[in-house]
């Protein structure tokens, strides 16, 4: 009885193989038709940020952004970006140690990619959007220049652009983080 349950079993597992290989040669004949190379398909994971996960790539000197962030604590980074990457995605990309910056990795889950604008950059930046205000209600150390950096985009007028990031962030892992020590 347990032989004829193991083997129906391992069946279905072949036979649900054998579809998926269809599957992919169906998938990969479509790629190949739209001139889609199917190596970017399969790499792609299943988040909805892997852009985040992509290594940045060379950058001519024409394509540079440098953008400076000011940590919490006052230390001073100075990123190279590219046009399109959010902020969030440049932290994340040039592995900035920025302690507890986006958390949520730009899904507008979190304010902890919260930054400060100068008022002059702030006014040229593109629409906040009803979410990202909603977010920003949450965030700590809101001023009038407030965004969250997973949701401006580099420009080329952003060369030589300041963010500040605010003192405190509202992390739920730091309180967490705190709790056990009081503990111990």
């Amino acid at each position: 009885m347990m032989a004829r349950g193991i083997s129906g079993l391992m069946r279905s597992l072949w036979s649900g193989l054998n579809m998926s290989k269809i599957g992919f040669i169906y998938l990969r004949e479509v790629a190949e038709q739209c001139h889609t190379p199917v190596k970017q398909w399969w790499r792609r994971g299943f988040s909805s940020t892997h852009k985040l996960q992509d290594a940045p790539g060379e950058l001519s000197s024409a394509d540079q952004v440098m953008v400076h962030f000011i940590n919490r604590d006052g230390e001073r980074f100075t990123a190279t970006a590219k046009e399109g990457e959010s902020l969030l995605e440049v932290v994340v990309n040039q592995n900035l140690a920025i302690d507890g910056f986006g958390a949520c990795e730009g899904t507008l889950a979190c304010s902890t990619c919260h930054l400060i604008f100068e008022k002059d950059a702030f006014q040229k930046l593109d629409a906040i959007s009803d979410e990202e205000l909603d977010m920003l209600d949450l965030a700590y150390g809101l001023t009038e220049t407030s965004r969250l950096g997973c949701q401006v985009r580099v420009k080329k007028w952003m060369d030589g652009l300041t963010v500040r990031v605010p003192v405190d962030v509202s992390d739920i892992r730091r309180q967490l983080e705190v709790g056990k020590q009081s503990k111990q």
